[in-house]
């Protein structure tokens, strides 16, 4: 079915559309996609009469608007998950965000003043991560992927790193850690199964002994199982045994820890320090997650392998922004300095049930509701870390016989809530303290509309 849609000149006329010549392509463009968008609609029946000027016009507009406003926004994380990969993992410090924006203007990213010579960008923040990891050196890249990309393509990149199928862990959206290992063009070679592998797996395709090698692989490849657990009848070596089964065949071993933890927190999640002390030669992991900083990716390990790493193509390409190497390193002095439990992600994971029941009754006394909308609650610190681990938390549960339709007018309102056994439920783990005045008023306002 056809359209009898009006002129694009004609839309682009109204005045809601008025703007300056500037705007002009740009809501040309709008006009044109939701043209294509009508037509469509009414090759799949679904429409048969085309909207009004009017109608069309508005529609642009308001499309126009959202694109326009500066994105992403503030949200208030009342999900009760503390590291929301879809709300932007940990949340930084007030130190990190104040080092992100001195950092923004000009700056001696690779710049020495003393001197006046070009300098790099990592010259102050590699000596104190490497410290900090009890590693021989470190580099930064801009993700957790990014790092096991480049330790993968750097130093297994001709015959490859043999990975177990019982650690070919797949992550968020869809994408597999064997897949991104091997991107840059570095052979998985996988052995044993999905519950078992033995350290004769490993040792096979270090020998060239799997079917289609010509030559042993370049190295092993650790993944530690960050967003799943396995038990009943499994096996997998220790990663020192596997680091001297390493040595004795004169390869390196790469682990990737994932979640980043540098200690300090309840759990059974390792840290980079004990996957180094344990013989690993190159550890990669996540600045964004346990270790409560921004994006960022880290191979810490030894001097050689680092550097070999750092001199690959791959490293210009994957750098991190000025504002990231800021962020990062304002937070590895958090940890330095033994201001770590200062971190938003640390003090969410230290507060007691009874502080957040007591915040909670707090809340809903502020806004005029009973006490019994309090409900015992349990958060997960989320994003890919500590699978299976929850945390008794408490949640407020707002006073609503449409808590699907509620929780939608709450995000419009930038609170992310999440609804379960039929009710809204805000958790206060995954609330500041200093974001509670935010969440009364975005509480009444969609509550009292």
């Amino acid at each position: 079915m056809s359209l009898r849609l009006p002129r694009v000149d004609r839309i682009l006329d109204h005045p809601a559309l008025a703007s300056s010549p500037a705007l002009r392509s740009i809501q040309k463009r709008h006009v044109n996609d939701l043209l294509a968008e009508l037509r469509r609609r009414a090759q799949a029946g679904e429409i048969s009469e085309a909207p009004e000027v009017d109608v069309i016009a508005r529609e642009v507009a308001a499309r126009l608007a959202e694109v326009m406003s500066p994105r992403p926004r503030a949200l208030i994380n009342a999900t009760g998950v503390l590291l929301h990969t879809n709300l932007g993992r940990a949340p930084l410090s007030r130190e990190a965000v104040a080092a992100m924006t001195a950092a923004a203007g000009t700056c001696e990213l690779e710049f020495e003043v003393e001197t006046g010579r070009r300098g790099s960008r990592l010259t102050w923040l590699r000596p104190l991560l490497a410290a900090l990891l009890g590693a021989e050196d470190v580099h930064v890249v801009n993700n957790g992927a990014a790092a096991l990309l480049l330790a993968c393509t750097a130093v297994g990149r001709a015959d490859g790193v043999v990975l177990s199928r019982g650690q070919m862990v797949e992550i968020g959206d869809g994408f597999r850690v064997a897949e991104m290992a091997a991107a840059g063009g570095a052979p998985v070679w996988e052995v044993g199964s999905t519950n078992r592998t033995h350290l004769a797996d490993y040792a096979a395709g270090l020998a060239g002994e799997l079917p289609g090698q010509s030559r042993g692989a370049a190295a092993i490849l650790w993944v530690h199982l960050s967003n799943f657990s396995q038990a009943g009848f499994v096996h997998q070596p220790t990663l020192a045994e596997l680091a001297a089964l390493a040595r004795e065949r004169g390869a390196p071993l790469i682990a990737d820890i994932g979640s980043g933890s540098l200690g300090g927190i309840a759990g059974d999640e390792p840290t980079v320090q004990e996957y180094l002390s344990q013989g690993a030669d190159l550890v990669t992991c996540s600045g964004d997650k346990l270790l409560g900083g921004p994006q960022a990716g880290l191979l810490a390990g030894t001097a050689a392998l680092v550097g070999k790493c750092r001199r690959h193509p791959l490293a210009r390409a994957l750098r991190p922004d000025k504002t990231t190497v800021a962020a990062l390193h304002a937070t590895a002095i958090a940890y330095a300095s033994g201001q770590a439990d200062t971190l938003p992600l640390r003090r969410m994971m230290a507060w007691s049930e009874g502080q957040l029941r007591a915040r909670a009754e707090a809340l809903a006394l502020r806004l005029g509701w009973s006490s019994g909308q309090v409900r015992a609650s349990e958060a997960t610190v989320g994003g890919g870390s500590l699978p299976g681990d929850v945390m008794a938390s408490a949640a407020l549960a707002v006073p609503t016989a449409d808590p699907t339709a509620i929780a939608t007018q709450l995000r419009r309102a930038g609170v992310v809530g999440r609804v379960s056994g039929g009710e809204l439920l805000l958790d206060l783990r995954t609330i500041a303290p200093e974001e509670e005045e935010a969440l009364a008023v975005a509480l009444r306002a969609v509550m009292d509309g």
